[in-house]
């Protein structure tokens, strides 16, 4: 794999604080069609959400448990992986860019939101890590940041959701990911103590800024 020279690439930030997932799923939909028309550059917009959960397209229906909490909502939604959850003290990621200004692989992609998490936590001291085979980042056999993406032309939607200070009781209606035999964790639980969601954005910030724009790098194979 080889990097060569691009042209400038802007990173538009967007923190929309708390917000809905259904608001925010319409906004991504409308800004990954103006990204393919070109009308926008690249966005990644950060956000916590009210509890909900949602199911990848290939999701079992049968990982949403009937013992859940029935007054929580949930939506079928057009991006790979299976089910998660995602709620307040939880930060989600949701990079609207044209992987044709970086490199067009999906499994690239899938490994580069990866490292972002993983280097976000080494600055927490967190010691994060892949495990073969599946897909998101974990702290010894607990899953810490899930992962699931769309793209259309090239163009992604969805993202990446890190585990600062979630309620993490909220996956107990739920098969996470349709994973039976591994756990769930948070920053705060590996920490002992309560993360302020600010610093955290802003390493977020960094770190993509670092990866994808920084750089201002085309990779290729």
């Amino acid at each position: 794999m080889i990097m060569t020279q691009s042209k400038q690439i802007e990173l538009q930030i967007l923190d929309l604080g708390r917000k809905s997932y259904e608001e925010v799923w319409i906004l991504q939909k409308k800004m990954q069609l103006q990204r393919i028309n070109g009308d926008v550059g690249d966005v990644l917009i950060l956000v916590e959400h009210n509890p909900v959960y949602t199911l990848g397209k290939n999701a079992n229906p049968n990982h949403l448990l009937q013992s859940r909490d029935k007054s929580i909502d949930v939506f079928n939604i057009e991006r790979g992986g299976d089910i998660t959850f995602h709620g307040p003290g939880q930060l989600v990621g949701y990079p609207i860019l044209n992987l044709s200004n970086y490199k067009k692989s999906v499994s690239w992609y899938m490994r580069v939101l990866e490292q972002l998490t993983i280097d976000v936590l080494n600055e927490f001291k967190i010691i994060a890590r892949r495990v073969e085979g599946l897909t998101g980042v974990w702290v010894g056999d607990e899953k810490i940041a899930a992962q699931g993406v769309r793209m259309s032309r090239w163009v992604t939607m969805h993202g990446f959701s890190l585990n600062v200070n979630t309620d993490l009781s909220f996956y107990d209606g739920i098969i996470p990911c349709g994973i039976f035999d591994r756990g769930v964790t948070s920053m705060e639980k590996v920490l002992k103590g309560t993360q302020k969601m600010e610093k955290v954005k802003s390493l977020v910030i960094d770190k993509f800024n670092q990866i994808f724009i920084k750089s201002n790098l085309k990779w290729q194979d």
